[in-house]
């Protein structure tokens, strides 16, 4: 149990959600709430990156799972001191030139997030996507005018901000910086008659391409493909990097772990004893059979192996996870008399006790609320005969 989930809700997990899935969470959240997307709720963005930062360290996931928000204010190991939530960005989708961050001096990389299918991983392919980027205005190469034409800004002295005075009290006053709303936080301005008529003294100019994203056999979910240089422009920069991050699609029949393949197989209960004969589609659009041995019982929870055909292993596509097959088998919820009387008789290791007459006897019946309740009743406290909400377990002495 846990004191608190507030952090857990913020990207949308259990507090048993695992570290891939936290990855993929914040990976999601993220995206959707970054400021580029989001500008009119930019605290939204930040408190995802603290909530990950916090629940990404082992130390501290214990220490908030057990106390808090308080337990780690308190000296636990990180109430305060965040990173930056525009660096724990571009660590976890930096691209190949190092990442975005603006300490660096470096163009933010753009991400973008590619729905994949299962089959579209095991087969790979070619996606075109269409983006959007900001790039230097060609026309007057980015300079926002005719060349020269910039001159200080009388607002705020070419310092880009503007520091006021502001009183907050009998006596009392204090200065307040904020960006020059003249220059927008330049320190240039470009007089009207030398503006450039294609960016409006913007300098910057929004352009839209097409790239084909090259999908791989074998790739995973959250694996990046970086185009370097085709993402956003600053001027006296390097362009910024583009970034394709994969989002494996739930799939109707496999689950994927590793480069294994993962399905389940419902066996009613005269397959599972008697055996029987499977046809499947694999991803790769193939037609298997698969059948269990003359005589072999089947039992529910049984785990069987199709080797070789998992998934291919990235830059190996040759080399092959397994298939692997969780049986469960389906029992009749009634059998009448007759079907009764014949399996007594077919199937082995069926015992007959001797009741006397005078011995009370009672009914089996199932474990439901009501028997709950009434064990807890009798119990002062609980112990009784030691349910639980979602089953039943040991009861420890």
């Amino acid at each position: 149990m846990v004191k608190e989930t507030a952090l857990y809700d913020l990207l949308g997990v259990n507090a048993s959600a695992s570290e891939g899935e936290l990855k993929k969470a914040y990976r999601k959240m993220a995206l959707k709430y970054h400021p580029d997307k989001n500008p009119d709720d930019p605290e939204k963005f930040k408190h995802i990156s603290q909530a990950y930062e916090i629940l990404s360290d082992s130390q501290k996931r214990a220490i908030y799972d057990e106390g808090g928000m308080d337990a780690l204010q308190g000296g636990g190991g990180g109430g305060e001191g965040f990173h930056d939530p525009m660096d724990i960005f571009s660590m976890f989708f930096g691209g190949g030139r190092g990442g975005g961050s603006r300490r660096q001096r470096t163009v933010r990389p753009t991400v973008h997030q590619m729905r994949v299918s299962l089959e579209q991983l095991y087969k790979g392919c070619t996606r075109k996507l269409k983006i959007s980027r900001t790039c230097l205005c060609k026309a007057c190469e980015g300079r926002g005018g005719a060349a020269g034409a910039e001159k200080k800004c009388d607002e705020c002295d070419g310092h880009g901000v503007v520091i006021r005075m502001q009183r907050i009290g009998p006596g009392m006053v204090t200065q307040m910086q904020s960006r020059c709303g003249a220059c927008n936080g330049e320190g240039t301005v470009i007089p009207a008659k030398d503006k450039c008529r294609s960016c409006n003294a913007k300098k910057k100019v929004q352009e839209e391409q097409i790239i084909e994203v090259k999908i791989e056999p074998g790739m995973h979910d959250g694996e990046k493909i970086v185009f370097e240089g085709k993402g956003n422009e600053e001027l006296g920069l390097p362009a910024g990097d583009v970034i394709i991050v994969l989002d494996e699609q739930k799939h109707n029949t496999f689950a994927r772990q590793g480069a294994n393949l993962i399905m389940e197989d419902k066996l009613d209960l005269a397959e599972a004893l008697c055996g029987f004969t499977r046809v499947i589609n694999t991803l790769n659009d193939k037609t298997i059979f698969y059948t269990s041995l003359p005589g072999e019982v089947i039992d529910h929870g049984d785990v069987k192996v199709i080797q070789g055909q998992g998934m291919p292993h990235h830059r190996n596509p040759s080399d092959k996870g397994d298939l692997i097959i969780q049986f469960r088998v389906n029992f009749p919820s009634f059998l009448d008399d007759k079907s009764r009387r014949v399996l007594a008789e077919l199937l082995p290791g069926r015992t007959t006790v001797m009741v006397d007459d005078d011995i009370e006897t009672f009914e089996l019946d199932k474990v439901g609320p009501s028997n709950h309740s009434r064990s807890r009743g009798q119990g002062g406290h609980g112990h009784g005969h030691g349910f639980e909400e979602n089953g039943v377990r040991c009861q420890q002495q």
